[in-house]
């Protein structure tokens, strides 16, 4: 890894002082955030492309820094965790479960890679991979039990029970002022070869949303703009003189490929077929 074209391709200055601190850690969440989108666009390409094994650092490294794409949890995370590490963070690669929306029950283990950071004492969750609902600071299992953690306008919370903790989210729109459940997770420490059958499911199975539809999002300063089959979505995160307001524009196939670079910085290098099919109920349920 060339670390300084790592931050520079997020926005990020090198650590002053060097070294591990909550400063560099939330500039670096933040940043790849903002700057990397959670993409699965190589699945509907007429190349054929896969998404990359969390075990393939290299591979990922080149497509999301050099080639300046993004990927989904495997590979945002998968690579995010070697930055930590590289910069002499203490990071624990996790498991987690997505809680399905079609069954409200959560999926396998290994549906969702992320990371846990060790610093001064505590212990802090870190995910830029997991798109809309994501958190944009890292989330603190230090925090009392179930105790809000207040970003912007957004309130997230660990809660536990027994070895497994939840990540739950007061959610918007329809869900507005409810906890949500995301998913769930456990402290075990996880090996990056251990996501690979996932990471291939995610690609094959209709149960997937991943297979399902072309998806891109990435977060802005102020809210997030996802592509998905033939829309572009806008949302604006609300202040405290405005509501949360979302507008949904409808794409013509010809217009996709300039609608990912100018404003995603994603350039396809072969068509993209567009595809937002329904997603149907796995057949195991966890």
């Amino acid at each position: 890894m060339d670390i300084r074209k790592y931050l520079q391709r997020i926005g990020v200055p090198p650590p002053a002082p060097p070294g591990p601190s909550w400063d560099a850690l939330r500039a670096l969440h933040r940043g790849h955030l903002l700057s990397v989108p959670f993409e699965n666009l190589a699945l509907h390409c007429e190349e054929g492309g896969r998404l990359l094994s969390p075990a393939d650092l290299q591979g990922v490294y080149d497509k999301i820094v050099t080639r300046r794409r993004g990927g989904l949890c495997y590979e945002n995370n998968g690579l995010f965790s070697w930055l930590l590490s590289a910069l002499h963070f203490e990071v624990t690669l996790l498991s987690a479960q997505v809680k399905n929306s079609l069954t409200g029950r959560y999926g396998p283990p290994f549906d969702h890679l992320l990371s846990m950071v060790r610093l001064g004492g505590r212990r802090w969750l870190c995910d830029v991979g997991f798109g809309g609902a994501g958190f944009r600071d890292p989330l603190s299992l230090e925090a009392e039990e179930g105790e809000p953690q207040r970003q912007g306008h957004r309130v997230y919370r660990v809660r536990k029970d027994r070895d497994t903790r939840f990540v739950e989210w007061l959610g918007e729109g329809d869900e507005a002022g409810e906890w949500v459940a995301l998913y769930k997770f456990t402290l075990d420490p996880r090996q990056r070869e251990d996501f690979a059958e996932m990471c291939d499911y995610h690609q094959s199975s209709p149960s997937s949303l991943f297979f399902c539809k072309s998806v891109c999002t990435m977060g802005t300063p102020n809210g997030r703009l996802t592509y998905m089959g033939h829309t572009l979505t806008t949302t604006t995160f609300p202040t405290a003189t405005s509501a949360l307001t979302t507008t949904a524009r409808t794409l013509e196939e010809e217009d996709i490929p300039l609608v990912l670079e100018t404003h995603f910085g994603v350039v396809l290098t072969s068509p993209l077929v567009p595809k937002n099919q329904d997603i149907l109920p796995p057949s195991v349920v966890y």
